[in-house]
């Protein structure tokens, strides 16, 4: 046998071997990571069980339940107790007829309807607490994913290079062997190119491990357990100085009305009809309702507000023993809105602007939402197309590059230079499809969010309403 086939024969042995203990490396990968992987659901779950803006939220409507009992509630009646015409020169209450003892009672009753109106538009008010976190909690799933995803992209990418580095490493001691043994085409340039891939490599490695490091501490605003005990008695949370990775499994979000993306356009009249019961949206129609009625209880200013009183005064008996009749006193007091045009006029006009200004923004988010899932969804269509092209030719083709280039230098008839940018380029593509598949799941999530089911906050806002 001669020294080149001995040569190839060793190459072969050894790249057999790297093949052996990639895939005895990957196992253990796959076991250490789902002994310490956070799947997506758990994530999602711990967030929301951790963010104190929905306690906080909570808190805000039963202050809003609270003030509209009170609002509706008729203003104290007023008491007075006085001394009337009391001599000065004595003091006494005998010596003159009219000194008496007064206790009088007044009541005050506001104008119109203003007190039903006033305690049924905070009632409005409150009904927007529950789907503003609704809301809440669709764009935590949102975010959580966003960032999810981003973890579990550098962990993956890390992997990937991790497994082309070692075979880089196979490479360069084969170079490096061949180059020292005088055998095959080995050159020098190959050894230094093996060994300058390998920086590249650590390079990549170490800005990946940053993107990781950085989308995990990212998550910790929403898993961090430690200010739990500050705002609820009883849940869960992450120490954030435990070593966390993400699941190795890339989720598989599914569509909600998958039927929308059957075709390029939608219809702007069927998208406004899922958007209308959009948490947000129903927010804003409850704030426009509590606007309406403060265009009703702007027109009870017209009206006037009523007052009742009465009182009773007791006069004693005088220096002979004669008995003093006792007075009382019963009154109805009201006033009069008759120049209303720079009072009344203004505050109703007021009213009405401030109700438009309202329906406008009710508008200008619907347009937006609109225009978000266009957007959105012509960002999916796009990866779909891009991940079947990697899928069914690119990743194939780039593979059968590289085994073909590396067979050929084994054989000693190819280019070593040509064996280490086919394996770059096909791990290139890997991490290209890695970022596709990424994507398309964080198109998704960003899609289903603009389809939030509002049945569970429906049911709440009945249910409130029944007590009421």
């Amino acid at each position: 046998m001669s020294k080149n086939e001995t040569g190839n024969s060793s190459n072969k042995i050894i790249i057999f071997s790297w093949v052996f203990a990639l895939s005895l490396h990957l196992s253990t990968y796959a076991n250490a990571q789902n002994s310490k992987a956070l799947s997506l659901n758990k994530t999602i779950a711990i967030a929301l069980e951790n963010d104190p803006w929905l306690v906080g939220n909570k808190f805000q409507q039963d202050s809003v339940d609270s003030i509209s009992v009170a609002a509706g509630t008729l203003p104290d009646p007023k008491v007075s107790v006085n001394f009337a015409n009391l001599p000065l020169d004595t003091f006494d209450f005998t010596q003159e007829p009219m000194t008496q003892f007064k206790v009088g009672v007044s009541q005050m009753f506001p104008r119109g309807k203003s007190l039903q109106l006033k305690r049924e538009q905070l009632q409005i008010k409150s009904r927007q607490f529950p789907y503003q976190r609704a809301d809440r909690k669709a764009k935590i799933e949102v975010t959580v994913t966003q960032l999810w995803l981003e973890a579990y992209k550098a962990q993956i990418s890390i992997a990937l290079i991790e497994k082309d580095r070692a075979l880089f490493e196979q490479l360069a001691d084969v170079a490096q062997a061949s180059y020292s043994a005088a055998l095959g085409r080995t050159r020098q340039q190959d050894v230094i190119r093996a060994q300058l891939e390998l920086t590249r490599l650590d390079d990549r490695l170490t800005m990946l491990n940053q993107k990781l490091e950085m989308s995990m501490q990212k998550l910790s605003q929403w898993l961090s357990g430690y200010f739990l005990e500050e705002y609820r008695q009883n849940g869960s949370g992450i120490t954030m100085n435990q070593e966390l990775k993400v699941d190795k499994e890339l989720p598989s979000l599914e569509l909600i009305h998958a039927q929308l993306y059957e075709q390029k356009n939608t219809q702007e009249q069927e998208l406004f009809s899922y958007f209308s019961s959009h948490p947000a949206v129903l927010a804003l129609k409850q704030k426009i309702a509590s606007t309406d009625k403060g265009i009703e209880l702007a027109k009870q200013k017209y009206k006037p507000a009523w007052g009742v009183n009465a009182s009773y005064g007791y006069r004693g008996t005088t220096d002979v023993g004669i008995n003093r009749a006792d007075f009382l006193s019963v009154g109805v007091s009201f006033d009069v809105p008759l120049f209303t045009k720079n009072k009344q006029d203004k505050e109703l006009e007021s009213a009405i602007a401030q109700s438009e200004a309202i329906q406008t923004q009710e508008w200008l988010l619907l347009r937006k939402l609109i225009a978000s899932f266009e957007t959105a969804k012509s960002q999916l269509m796009r990866l779909n197309e891009r991940e079947t092209l990697y899928s069914d030719q690119l990743l194939p083709q780039m593979r059968e590059q590289a085994e073909a280039s590396l067979t050929a230098y084994t054989n000693d008839d190819g280019d070593f230079a040509e064996v280490v940018r086919s394996r770059i380029a096909e791990l290139n593509a890997q991490i290209d499809a890695l970022n596709i598949a990424v994507d398309r799941q964080k198109t998704i999530s960003q899609l289903n969010y603009f389809f939030t089911n509002s049945n569970d906050t429906m049911t709440e806002v009945n249910h409130k309403g029944e007590q009421e």
